[in-house]
């Protein structure tokens, strides 16, 4: 006999839950009519009032049904499942068949508790004023062979299953409302990483373009200086917007598992776009960029910049430092900018840039600061563990 495959088992479950929720709840209420007309349990259920025993008649199967098939709509809709059970209950009770299709009553009133979503107050106080003529019934029927506080008792323990029904709903409602929190937190997040993103690719590059476009404003003398000014614009633009073209794949749906992110290895074509913005930059890289440095170089990257963002915003012409060193275990970089040229000295603006930058470094468990330096001018230093998960 061939085994069956471990995949095939796996898929059952799925396959299962493909079918509509009446026909999963059905095969419940077929076990308790099929157990309820075992002649071993005739007469061996619920017995509520102290009637004698009457044996199984074609009424005993009616009342049987009723308690049992209804189960099968217990979810879809859990008012008609309960009136179905209890009017095939009374009739079990009141006829003295005492079947173990009582058994179904409980598991309506859970069904009830946990599905039900509108009107259950007055569907608890409905259900229960039903049950008091009844009581009343049996008892008389009975000959008082029960006295009313066996009948309350039973009352108060089909209580406990609509209870148990209301907890399980309570507990859904508060994980569903839990879901809807993280989803809400998650797009919060990834709207905030856009923006930030977005803020570090355009301020850059619009920054640049800018200050090129005011200098070539002067340079209509030197045909030859401003063709280059011209074009160095030129060149920042078309950077610029395959930059936003990477990042706005970042939210295709169809975007593969390919890293589409600066690399350390860009930041000799980012300060020379820099220097051609006018800004005198020395740039020194130390150490042997590692093969894989997860986001490390990715973040080294956006620290820099946003450092000469800042120093051509707030220190156009004022000599610029790049410092990067490539360790084994971290990246770090430092950018200061002298107060010599003008408009030196901190940066203005929102700071938005430079808080999404000390964000970024946070993630990966380094250090970022950013300061007016001893005798004037601004430095940002940031140390980045490499082998960072993205």
């Amino acid at each position: 006999m061939r085994p069956v495959p471990a995949m095939a088992v796996r898929r059952v479950p799925e396959l299962w839950r493909r079918f509509d929720v009446t026909v999963r709840d059905l095969p419940l209420g077929l076990l308790i009519l099929a157990g309820s007309l075992v002649p071993a349990f005739h007469n061996h259920g619920t017995q509520l009032g102290g009637l004698p025993a009457r044996p199984f008649d074609v009424l005993a199967v009616v009342a049987i049904a009723l308690q049992c098939l209804p189960l099968a709509v217990r979810r879809r809709w859990p008012i008609v499942c309960l009136a179905l059970v209890s009017v095939g209950f009374a009739v079990d009770q009141l006829r003295g068949y005492h079947s173990f299709a009582g058994t179904a009553v409980p598991v309506a009133l859970l069904s009830v508790g946990s599905h039900l979503e509108r009107h259950r107050r007055a569907t608890a106080l409905l259900f229960s004023a039903a049950y008091v003529p009844l009581a009343v019934a049996l008892y008389r029927l009975g000959s008082g062979a029960e006295s009313p506080g066996e009948f309350l008792m039973y009352y108060l323990a089909l209580a406990l299953p609509w209870g148990m029904g209301s907890w399980l709903r309570s507990t859904r409602v508060a994980e569903a409302e839990r879901r809807r929190r993280v989803a809400e937190h998650t797009r919060t997040a990834e709207r905030t990483r856009i923006a930030r993103e977005l803020h570090d690719v355009v301020t850059h590059h619009v920054t640049a373009m800018v200050v090129q476009a005011e200098a070539a404003r002067y340079l209509t003398a030197a045909p030859d200086r401003l063709d280059q000014a011209l074009t160095a614009v030129t060149d920042t633009g078309r950077r610029a917007i395959t930059d936003l073209r990477h990042l706005l794949d970042l939210l295709n749906p169809d975007y593969g598992t390919e890293t589409r992110t600066p690399a350390v290895g860009r930041l000799r074509t980012l300060v020379e776009q820099t220097r051609r913005a006018g800004q005198p930059v020395e740039f020194t890289e130390e150490g042997t960029p590692a093969e894989s440095t997860g986001s490390a170089d990715f973040v080294a990257y956006r620290v820099v910049q946003e450092a000469l963002t800042n120093a051509l915003k707030y220190a156009h012409g004022s000599h610029t430092s790049v410092q990067v060193h490539h360790g084994a275990r971290e990246i770090t970089v430092e950018v200061s900018t002298d107060g010599s040229g003008s408009r030196a000295g901190s940066p203005g603006g929102s700071g938005r840039g430079l808080a999404g930058l000390r964000e970024r470094v946070d993630v990966l468990g380094g250090d970022f600061s950013a300061g007016v330096r001893t005798g004037g001018g601004f430095v940002v230093r940031a140390r980045i563990p490499a082998r960072s998960p993205s």
